[in-house]
């Protein structure tokens, strides 16, 4: 593993904001750092980056260990929200600001510049000053900036969340491009689930200082241990167990160490399948059109579901439905 990180905690005025915090990143390995506002993760981040110091644990980087490192002598790429370019300073100047400061001479660091421009697609950009670009134009210059002294980590706190729908959701797959192509380890700090699931290798979700559930993207949402991951992963059904075998007979057995009085069956919504009414009648509440899929809130034994179909189905509030859903599309989760 390239990053390791070995019980590390850290309180500020007696509470506590990591705890415990065990966590492992390969050598090429995309990791988003998942959570509410409050939840640890940017404070794990500037943790790693040396920013500030932990209460005790480890950090280390190929084995050396990061503790009494400076910031400034760790090597690391970083990107914050506020792009913090150099005002001043024409794009090209801003990315290769940190080559000048390591004394590379004048040809390289305009080779560099050239080939990392060309990379984030502002190839003829060089001559422009930061308030002549859009926000989206910023961030891929703040991102080529981080990358040009080769870093040996890449560590990006929440870079995509100031700008707008579209330009967030382009920059997500350029920037999950450049990071493939250079193979660095990389530790991205969002609140955006979607964001998360579209780029990460490893999604680490925490709640509270604690780090809930780790794992793919598609564990994660299709898996979820515990209530906050199943809700925070997206939308969800959570149904107690008599009322779930109600549903689902076939259920599977609850995991080793999950109690009937602690567990939750957790459904997706697309998992459910809507079909002329039989039985396991549900009733439509609400309709919301959500372009190629509709959002369906239905009635079904006094409990209130979510289901999301096609929107070339055929469905009007009031309308009685037959509601389906497979044991394997079902997961038990601690509530």
């Amino acid at each position: 593993m390239a990053l390791q990180i070995r019980n590390l905690h850290k309180h500020f005025g007696g509470q506590p904001a990591l705890e415990r915090i065990e966590l492992d990143v390969g050598g090429a390995e995309f990791v988003c750092l998942l959570g509410p506002s409050g939840c640890g993760k940017t404070t794990l981040l500037r943790i790693i980056a040396g920013l500030m110091a932990a209460d005790g644990g480890s950090v280390s980087l190929h084995g050396r260990d990061l503790a009494r490192m400076p910031a400034r002598e760790r090597g690391f790429g970083i990107v914050f929200q506020s792009y913090s370019l150099f005002p001043h300073m024409t794009v090209a100047q801003n990315v290769g600001y940190g080559l000048r400061i390591r004394g590379e001479s004048a040809a390289a660091i305009d080779k560099r510049v050239a080939a990392l421009l060309d990379m984030v697609k502002l190839p003829a950009f060089g001559a422009r000053f930061p308030g002549q670009l859009s926000g989206g134009q910023q961030q891929r210059v703040a991102i080529a900036r981080a990358l040009a002294v080769n870093p040996s980590l890449l560590l990006l706190d929440e870079p995509l969340s100031a700008l707008d729908a579209r330009v967030r959701a382009d920059l997500r797959g350029e920037l999950r491009e450049v990071q493939r192509s250079l193979g660095i380890p990389t530790l991205m700090v969002t609140h955006d689930q979607e964001e998360a699931m579209s780029m990460a290798d490893t999604i680490v979700c925490m709640n509270h200082g604690r780090i809930e559930q780790q794992g793919a993207p598609q564990e994660l949402y299709l898996r979820p241990r515990t209530r906050f991951v199943a809700d925070f992963m997206g939308h969800s059904n959570l149904l107690p167990p008599a009322l779930a075998r109600q549903w689902v007979p076939a259920l599977p057995p609850l995991p080793a160490g999950l109690a009937e009085a602690e567990a939750l069956l957790c459904v997706r919504p697309e998992r459910i399948r809507l079909g002329a009414a039989s039985e396991a009648v549900g009733q439509v509440t609400d309709i919301s059109f959500l372009g190629s899929i509709q959002r369906v809130r239905l009635r079904w034994n006094e409990h209130d579901l979510l289901a999301e179909t096609s929107s070339a189905v055929p469905l009007q509030p009031g309308q009685s439905v037959f509601l389906a859903v497979g044991a394997a599309d079902c997961s038990w989760v601690r509530a």
